[in-house]
């Protein structure tokens, strides 16, 4: 084997592990395969005799570079049309996409996740998401592990209102199916029955057909809005299955295409974020699962 054999075994060996930091820390798939990329190209450069550990080296290679490109990502998204959500990924072979637990994935942390800062944002994936001691952390970010647990415990503080919202993935599938039954029906009392009073809607379309610009806040608001669009919306599109993220969601086809991809973030009250995934380039990883 050659040293560029060994390096490629090596980095192969790490690559999902890579991936599922990026994609944590930036919401996107290209985003994600840039930063592991780019680690690659530090990998082949680097001097690897010299590296004792290649998992912590590959590992602190990509958290710093999505540190970095986080700041130029929020620049992006402020030319973004309507909401912005983070890109959905198929979990089904994967469920905890390269991680030691599934946790930082699902939707209700990951919008969460966007309201820390990068460094906070790196520390709680690299701990929750990896069970990174904290020394290791403070290696990662530059920092000491007293500032990497604070930056932690200050994180799981700001999505502590996501961990008590979540139910389980048949409660979720369960709400799911009715609430697409009673959006097809056009059904407005039946879609205040299954949201919470705070329910929003929101639509990630950047400036595509039919996609809703504004969040939509409100249970009867919010009902009178799908309602609107019941007569036509689900025109000529079949539903289908998929878990995306760690949690169940509905894919709209028509002409074989994924045109919609919908999925709920619920709590003991019922459903408390509707979540439309119509921007092309965020549907490509949304494979269906019919079932």
């Amino acid at each position: 084997m050659t040293e560029l054999d060994d390096a490629i075994a090596v980095f192969d060996s790490h690559r999902r592990r890579l991936f599922g930091i990026a994609y944590r820390m930036l919401g996107t798939v290209a985003d994600a395969e840039d930063m592991v990329q780019e680690t690659w190209i530090r990998w082949q450069n680097t001097d690897r005799t010299s590296v004792r550990e290649p998992a912590a080296f590959l590992a602190t290679v990509t958290t710093r570079l999505a540190i970095n490109a986080l700041q130029s990502a929020h620049s992006r998204r402020e030319t973004y049309i309507g909401p912005w959500l983070p890109e959905p990924v198929n979990t089904a072979d994967d469920p905890a996409l390269g991680a030691e637990k599934g946790e930082a994935l699902q939707y209700a942390v990951l919008l969460l996740l966007e309201k820390l800062t990068p460094t906070e944002r790196a520390a709680y994936v690299l701990r929750e998401a990896f069970d990174y001691p904290y020394p290791r952390i403070a290696e990662v970010i530059s920092s000491t592990a007293v500032n990497a647990r604070q930056l932690v415990s200050r994180a799981r503080g700001h999505l502590a209102s996501a961990r008590r919202a979540e139910t389980n993935r048949a409660d979720q599938r369960r709400l799911l199916e009715a609430f697409l039954s009673a959006a097809q029906r056009g059904d407005v009392s039946e879609l205040e029955s299954l949201f919470a009073s705070e329910v929003v809607s929101y639509t990630d379309g950047n400036g595509v057909k039919l996609a809703a610009r504004i969040p939509m806040f409100g249970r009867s608001r919010v009902a009178a809005f799908i309602a609107a669009f019941s007569s036509h919306f689900w025109t000529g599109k079949s539903i289908g299955w998929v878990e995306v993220n760690g949690q169940p969601a509905a894919t709209l086809v028509a002409d074989g295409e994924v045109r919609t991809l919908v999925t709920l973030t619920t709590g003991p009250d019922g459903i408390e974020q509707v979540l439309w995934v119509m921007a092309p380039d965020k549907l490509g990883h949304a494979e269906l699962v019919r079932g």
